[in-house]
């Protein structure tokens, strides 16, 4: 039995997360630290960062450390008509840091399901995302899109690849004000333009945003729209139903992803510990028949969460001395731990040991 209070916050979510995959059926998956480095740059854009660190290997090949699990699962399964093979893991991969522009070594747990992907398999999808967060943490938030309905509402208003990078991009990051000047850079119309707005301020409680979006697209997204409202549907059902919102800013490259997307967020910790969706868009660019989803939890953030407080160093201080029996230190020491107690032997009180209870052998053995 492992002493969960000895284990980081990353560990214990690592033992926590792995039972839970398991239980739904998804095989633990393990992969070689570093792939061929022509791999990656033929998929660079589906990466954080096109920023790989490489090394050659004794025959001559360019070599990469992992900078991300998922492509080196999709190379490795097979595409299986009416089949899903479902993996998870826990690995680390080695990425450029954001904010320090340092290389760094990442943590990472996750899952994913390839194959004949149905609405069950998206919901459990989520659902497990949900589950992962609560392992962790009461507090927290799962953001939920569909790029579906973003895509078909592009595709209507201007398919033009500049407007669309450029218009995902402002709905991202919430920013109403470059939106318009966009549209009206692009002559779009003002009622088109009220649309495009729209998803800005398109997120909260689901049922609530599915009452926006039918007023602003629904016309254009019937089939999208749809899928969003079964899956509420679903997701009603699960206990952590009112921490699942739908926020429209929730937008991954959609050159690669699909359908619907999501991120995950723990109270104080100020990024999204989480990140996941459809990825068939990929799956097609690999030349591979199969759908997918999954999703991956950055452990390495769980280092900011406040580590849980001990009023006690230890449950008991056990003190003895020379004149005591070694055999008698060590068949009490034994039955103390046994009995489920910590224990500290010590000679003298170190000054700062914070302990429950103190059993001191000293006085059996005439000591006053």
């Amino acid at each position: 039995m492992i002493d969960q209070t000895i284990l980081k916050s990353e560990e214990r979510a690592v033992f926590a997360l792995r039972s839970l995959y398991r239980r739904y059926g998804y095989a633990p998956y393990k992969m070689s630290k570093f792939e061929e480095y022509e791999y990656y740059i033929r998929n660079k854009d589906f990466l954080v960062s096109d920023r790989i660190i490489t090394f050659n290997d004794t025959n001559g090949r360019l070599m990469a450390l992992k900078p991300d699990v998922t492509l080196s699962i999709i190379k490795n399964c097979e595409d299986l008509p009416g089949c899903k093979q479902k993996v998870c893991y826990n690995e680390n991969i080695y990425r450029l840091c954001g904010s320090t522009r340092q290389y760094k070594e990442i943590m990472q747990a996750g899952l994913e399901c390839i194959g004949d992907i149905d609405l069950y398999d998206i919901c459990e999808t989520v659902f497990l995302a949900a589950q992962s967060l609560a392992l962790i943490s009461e507090e927290f938030i799962l953001q939920i899109s569909h790029l579906g309905i973003l895509a078909a509402v592009l595709d209507r208003i201007c398919p033009a690849p500049g407007f669309r990078q450029a218009a995902t991009g402002f709905i991202a990051g919430k920013n109403a004000h470059d939106l318009i000047r966009l549209c009206r850079e692009y002559g779009i119309s003002p009622a088109s333009e009220q649309i495009l707005t729209g998803f800005v301020s398109t997120y909260g409680q689901r049922d609530q945003v599915l009452a926006q979006l039918e007023a602003l697209c629904g016309d254009f997204a019937a089939k999208p729209l749809q899928e969003l409202k079964e899956l509420s549907a679903l997701l009603d059902t699960t206990p952590f139903s009112e921490r699942i919102i739908f926020d429209f800013s929730v937008v991954n490259n959609m050159s690669y992803y699909n359908g619907i997307v999501f991120n995950g967020f723990l109270s104080g910790i100020c990024e999204g510990v989480l990140a996941g969706g459809q990825y068939d868009k990929l799956m097609q660019k690999m030349e591979r028949r199969s759908g997918a989803i999954g999703f991956a939890l950055y452990l390495d953030l769980l280092e900011q969460l406040p580590a849980p407080k001990s009023e006690y160093d230890v449950d008991v201080l056990l003190l003895y001395d020379s004149e005591t029996a070694t055999a008698a230190v060590a068949e009490t020491a034994r039955e103390l731990i046994e009995s489920g107690k910590t224990v500290s032997s010590q000679k003298a009180v170190p000054p700062k040991l914070r302990y429950r209870e103190l059993v001191d052998l000293r006085k059996e053995a005439g000591v006053c």
